[in-house]
């Protein structure tokens, strides 16, 4: 006898009701069925159905194929890119045995047998999922441990498919790393995140990772587009191009924006470029250019008057000020590869527009924009009145639109400073160089050195291997300089011979790029000899030794260590020389340069 709270509805009435009209007819639960998703409806089933995939699918299809299929996969990349999809191929691939019951693992499942079928279905006891989002702890980890210690119940192989693994604790990954080192055989894990660099390295090390890509552009329309067929959908190809944009390389993406686009339209059959736009809210885009015109012009009212257009329409300050920014980089972008102008990897608007005004402006005032919307964003995240800092932004840009470069005003001041006097017998200190700077009276004098200069004239031999290493200062040769002061010993100065004593962490071409300098510099051929005879200290270590010394001498000193007893705690800091008193331009006082002086009687003197 059917009791009270059974779940089956009552038989409809044998005829018409009390009030004479027809029974209502019984619902048949097959002709409406439940709506599913497109992402849903189109997830890949085989390894070929993956897009945009190449690699991963190859390696994992030969890995099927010779029987070397690792026991751990970590796979990183986007949301929608075929993370979990894949996990849950291989999941089959596995435990597949085929339409008749004696297939091995293949890299192609049947999708009959009842393993492909209740994997398909998501109810397999032995493919186990977990959202490490919302199971972070060790407890969550140990229920996994547990279970790899139990054989598969219908399948061949036990799966573990941990999504968003980097949400683990610091615990749980190391409750797991014994277990993932050294698996049963029955079991294999899959691991799919989306930001690796959370994820230790010791567990990627136990691991084959595989890094899924961005799908490009053109991929995800064609693949959209068969979508849409499937579907009996018609779809302009500019929107479907816009989709795609729009997905950012997720197919999981881009399927929910098409799934979205067809309820825009009005018949639900066809999709236009102007529906998607709207719904994309690509048509603002155009405001965005509109106001990179106004700064170019330096037009304050008309740049005013395109964020308050963008304001009444709900544009949010910071968000147009932020998209001004990704403008100047596409700009920048445009202006220093011309081709992307003719790429669809890039919308037409920006084709168009931005390619009239990728020649327009300059890398220099793109880069100054940049940073000064840089500066703006940052102002108007602080604001307690965004929009009204967004305003003073662009006065600021406007205002500053039109000023000069750096590289402007002294090219400005060159031209237009008077040429200073020359002295037929004073060669010129800068003669390849591009520009002079002098002083003269206080006031700066720029000069233009000639288009084709003469060719330098030979230095004089070097006298010592100070003069040397210091021509390897004034070539501004950063490299050299540093290595020939520290790592490099003298032996023997014999000019045009040079003998060093290198070490060990001296570069292997020193030798020959020092050669090569002094060659250059004073017009001879220069022999420069490796030994390892005992050799002085490099300038580098002579120079701390005299500094040490010098220290040391400095405490010794009685009116030193009378203050040093004076005042418990001091120390000395530095030691400073002064520069003898000179008058200006006089020859250097002799000796100044010589051994410094030991007597106490001239300490006092030495040093200040």
């Amino acid at each position: 006898m059917a009791g009270l709270f059974d779940d089956d509805p009552p038989p409809p009435p044998p005829g018409p009701s009390l009030f004479g009209d027809d029974p209502a007819p019984e619902p048949n639960p097959e002709s409406a069925p439940a709506y599913r998703v497109l992402a849903r409806k189109y997830r890949p089933t085989h390894f070929d159905d993956l897009i945009g995939q190449d690699g991963l699918v190859r390696t994992l299809r030969n890995a099927f194929a010779m029987n070397r299929i690792a026991h751990g996969f970590m796979f990183t990349g986007v949301r929608g890119v075929g993370k979990t999809t894949t996990a849950r191929i291989i999941a089959r691939a596995l435990n597949c045995i085929g339409p008749d019951g004696t297939g091995n693992a293949t890299a192609d499942p049947c999708g009959v047998c009842a393993n492909c079928r209740s994997i398909l279905e998501d109810r397999h006891p032995d493919v186990i999922e977990m959202d490490a989002a919302s199971n972070t702890g060790v407890d969550d980890v140990r229920a996994i441990i547990d279970a790899t210690q139990f054989k598969p119940m219908m399948a061949r192989t036990k799966v573990f498919i941990i999504d968003e693994v980097h949400m683990l604790s610091r615990n749980a990954f190391n409750a797991l790393l014994k277990t993932l080192e050294e698996p049963p055989p029955h079991v294999k894990f899959i691991f799919a995140t989306t930001e690796i660099r959370k994820v230790p390295i010791t567990i990627l090390s136990r691991c084959q990772r595989f890094d899924l890509k961005r799908v490009p552009i053109e991929t995800l329309a064609a693949h959209f587009a068969r979508v849409a067929a499937a579907e009996a959908i018609t779809i302009d190809p500019g929107a479907l191009e816009a989709i795609a944009r729009a997905a950012d390389g997720s197919v999981r993406d881009g399927l929910s924006l098409l799934d979205q686009a067809i309820a825009l339209g009005p018949d639900a059959t066809t999709i236009t470029s102007d529906a998607v736009a709207t719904m994309l809210g690509l048509a603002d885009r155009s405001i965005v250019f509109d106001l990179m015109d106004a700064l170019a012009a330096g037009n304050i009212a008309q740049a005013l008057g395109v964020l308050d257009h963008a304001h009444d329409n709900g544009a949010e300050p910071g968000q147009v000020m932020q998209d001004l920014l990704g403008l100047t980089h596409t700009l920048s972008r445009l202006k220093s590869i011309p081709d992307l102008a003719t790429s669809t990897a890039l919308p037409e608007l920006e084709r168009t527009r931005g390619r009239a005004l990728a020649e327009q402006l300059s890398i220099p005032w793109l880069g100054r924009l940049w940073q000064m919307l840089q500066k703006g964003l940052a102002d108007i995240d602080q604001a307690t009145d965004r929009r009204a800092c967004a305003d003073m932004v662009l006065i600021r840009l406007c205002f500053v639109a039109d000023a000069p470069t750096p590289g402007d005003l002294l090219r400005h001041l060159r031209d237009s400073a008077p040429a200073p006097a020359s002295t037929p017998s004073a060669p010129s200190p800068n003669p390849g160089g591009s520009m002079l700077r002098a002083v003269a009276n206080g006031a700066p004098i720029i000069s233009a050195a000639p288009n084709a200069p003469p060719a330098p004239a030979p230095r004089p031999m070097p006298t010592s291997f100070e003069q040397v290493v210091a021509l390897a200062h004034d070539r501004r040769d950063i490299r050299l300089h540093a290595h020939l002061r520290h790592d490099a010993g003298l032996v023997r100065f014999a000019p045009p011979i040079i003998e060093l004593n290198l070490a060990p962490s001296a570069p292997r071409d020193l030798a020959a790029r020092l050669g090569a300098m002094l060659e250059q510099e004073t017009g001879r051929r220069w022999t420069i000899a490796l030994s390892a005879e005992k050799s002085a200290l490099s300038l580098a270590a002579a120079e701390e030794q005299e500094a040490t010394n010098a220290h040391q001498r400095a405490s010794q000193h009685p009116l030193v260590q009378a203050v040093l007893a004076a005042f418990p705690g001091a120390r000395i800091e530095a030691l400073h020389r002064p520069d003898p008193p000179q008058a200006l331009g006089a020859a250097p006082v002799p000796g100044a340069d010589d051994e410094p002086p030991t007597d106490e009687s001239t300490l006092d003197q030495e040093y200040s």
